[in-house]
């Protein structure tokens, strides 16, 4: 097809639109739940956004709760895409080639939740007018929370720019020129590593919170993510392969199978190396860890969910790495489940929140969020989702045609 009877891009988002809101009855009952969590979730905020942060569970001492606990989590899920972008686009994987823009796109919407979740924490988007280039004190390159702001924005614009190229092309029925993007494919593997990286240097060069001053912070992170990414992609893919036309090979269940049980079991032993440093010789600076894991002066709001964390997580490597049957759907969605629900809770809550107790003055306290940040997260979760379900069912979609045309063609 020639470049000057090609669509324009405002036609090709549209067509995307209307393919995400039309479907099955099933279908538009989980986009009606994800529209009525959304709208909760938007009447909360504005709760928030009147009242202040102070209809929150935070205080003076927990200054960081739900909102920055799953912006942690949800940057490790964002990089864990280069998982599929390495052996697609450098190893020339031909297996993980046909489902890389799935993982993009997870990737997109957990970038666009990471960024929600900062707009909400800091009590209002007006507020976020310092955290931008020119218009604000951006302090660069000195400060570490300006290199976040660059990585996460970058990284963003890099997994919706080159997989909206791509179809955007193959909607017109023409083959992608990979000279014009696979620069940016080879840019955004690094920039992957570099979101993550980023955000654990935030915590970890803070020498007045020991919890989180602690060399291996970086590595654990990349590890976490590199399990509870892939295993969000490996629900999603089974479930695309369940429920659509669109069918997943085996192989390529199994080849994010193998390095979800690498990463995890990397994850554990890490962990439980964390742990040995903290209890083997505990010192005042074990306190953190030793509210988190025991409770500390009859506070123990996350002990049970740290150890419900670690179970869930250690059940969910071993289905995934010694059951018989740990190809089959019915074992690959309940173990990912677990697992990713684990590093969840360990990665978020668990390393928020004792990073920030006691306080440099010795305070204890709990954290308990209240329903205004409960339903602004909730909410914020089904924004994610709507746009993963935007991008990953327009590709699909756009996929599918592209191949007949391409298979009538050479017929």
């Amino acid at each position: 097809m020639n470049k000057t009877s090609d669509k324009s891009f405002f036609t090709f988002f549209m067509d995307g639109l209307r393919w995400t809101l039309t479907g099955n009855t099933i279908y538009q009952v989980y986009m009606g739940l994800l529209f009525i969590c959304m709208t909760i979730g938007f009447y909360a905020y504005t709760v928030q956004f009147n009242q202040g942060l102070s209809v929150t569970g935070m205080n003076n001492i927990v200054s960081w709760g739900l909102y920055i606990s799953n912006f942690t989590f949800l940057v490790g899920v964002a990089a864990a895409a280069v998982m599929l972008i390495l052996p697609a686009y450098i190893f020339r994987d031909k297996d993980f080639h046909k489902v890389v823009i799935i993982g993009e796109g997870v990737a997109a919407g957990a970038l666009v939740m990471c960024l929600a979740f900062i707009i909400v924490d800091l009590g209002g988007p007006l507020n976020a007018w310092h955290l931008m280039p020119v218009i604000g004190v951006f302090n660069w390159p000195s400060s570490i929370l300006t290199w976040d702001v660059i990585v996460l924005n970058g990284y963003l614009l890099l997994n919706l720019g080159v997989p909206l190229y791509i179809l955007f092309c193959h909607y017109n029925n023409r083959e992608a020129d990979e000279r014009k993007y696979r620069p940016f494919v080879i840019l955004s593997i690094f920039w992957a590593f570099a979101i993550h990286l980023t955000t654990a240097f935030l915590y970890e060069g803070l020498p007045a919170r020991p919890f989180w001053n602690n060399p291996l912070l970086g590595p654990r992170f990349l590890a976490s993510a590199f399990a509870a990414g892939p295993a969000l992609i490996a629900i999603v893919l089974t479930i695309i392969h369940k429920w659509t036309v669109f069918k997943i090979e085996t192989g390529i269940i199994n080849k994010l199978r193998i390095i979800i049980v690498v990463a995890a079991i990397i994850n554990l032993i890490m962990l439980f190396s964390e742990v040995f440093k903290e209890f083997y010789f505990p010192t005042h600076h074990s306190l953190s860890a030793e509210y988190l894991f025991f409770g500390l002066d009859g506070h123990n709001a996350l002990v049970p969910r740290i150890w419900f964390a670690i179970s869930i997580n250690i059940i969910g490597t071993l289905m995934l790495a010694l059951s018989p049957r740990r190809n089959a759907p019915r074992v690959i969605i309940p173990a990912s489940v677990l697992l990713f629900t684990g590093i969840w809770i360990e990665k978020g809550i668990g390393l928020i929140v004792p990073g920030l107790i006691p306080s440099p003055m010795g305070e204890v306290t709990d954290y308990i969020p209240t329903w205004v940040e409960l339903w602004v997260t909730a909410g914020i979760f089904a924004l994610g989702i709507f746009v993963v379900t935007m991008l990953v069912k327009s590709a699909l979609i756009i996929e599918e045609r592209y191949e007949r045309q391409k298979a009538a063609v050479s017929s």
